[in-house]
């Protein structure tokens, strides 16, 4: 017998027994109103029968499948997720039996006729007990889907992303992309910088040599520069030619 429990383990059937138990629950309790409002279809209210009591025995077995994961994953479970799997597991506990006893209070109200006259109040306590299970199944997923409990993804309280592998090739490894061979790298080009100042263009200066005529900027550099002669500040006086005696005896002659 514990080879086959440890055999059934493996295959983690909690879940899917949650799903058909709160179905069942639900379909139930759906069925035997509609056959309070339609008392005549007998067939109604027997078929709320049946789905009551194997409701309440997939809730034994949510229960036993239930412990069977708490087992596994309690002590590796940390953090808030610890307070969500404790809500839901003495939630767990506690369905089973209110479930049970609805089931045998269904059957008395079928067929014991003093039990007949508080069908009221068991359709009141079976929808409370819907609303209950419903819960139930928001608390399992929440530790599923908020918090990765039970999942292999589930690292001390924190959901790890994991590497994505090749597929067909077993064991490798996500690696990042690499550029393609012979692709320009993109480098960027640096700004510059608003406040940096203007480097001033070196102009040519010229000295004013004099007698000299300067070259202007876009001459060829193998060009020699013409000279012009030289030209004197202060202009010069050439004197006045001398009287010959020669030329005053001749004006003395003439007197």
């Amino acid at each position: 017998m514990q080879s086959v429990i440890e055999y059934l383990k493996l295959w983690q059937p909690h879940p899917f027994v949650d799903h058909f138990t709160v179905a069942l629950i639900l379909l139930g309790i759906v069925t035997d109103l509609v056959g309070s409002i339609f008392s005549t279809r007998l067939w109604l209210r027997y078929m709320a029968l049946s789905l009551m009591i194997l409701g309440a025995i997939g809730a034994a077995l949510s229960n036993i499948t239930g412990g069977w994961e708490a087992h596994r994953i309690w002590n590796s479970v940390s953090g808030p997720g610890k307070d969500v799997l404790e809500r839901h597991a003495w939630w767990g506990d506690i369905l089973p039996w209110v479930f049970a006893v609805l089931a045998l209070w269904r059957l008395g109200s079928q067929f014991l006729g003093f039990l007949a006259a508080t069908r009221p109040i068991y359709l009141l306590a079976a929808i409370v007990s819907g609303v209950l299970i419903v819960y139930q199944g928001h608390l399992g997923g929440v530790m599923v889907y908020d918090y990765g409990i039970g999942t292999a993804a589930y690292a001390g309280g924190q959901t790890t992303p994991q590497p994505s592998a090749s597929p067909g090739v077993p064991g490798a490894e996500a690696t990042t992309a690499a550029p393609l061979p012979g692709a320009p790298l993109a480098t960027p080009s640096p700004i510059p910088s608003a406040t940096q100042s203007a480097t001033p263009t070196p102009t040519a200066s010229v000295m004013a040599t004099p007698g000299t005529i300067p070259t202007p900027p876009g001459s060829s550099s193998g060009a020699a520069p013409s000279a012009s002669p030289p030209i004197s500040s202060s202009p010069s006086i050439s004197p006045a030619p001398a009287e010959s005696p020669s030329a005053g005896n001749g004006a003395a002659k003439n007197l």
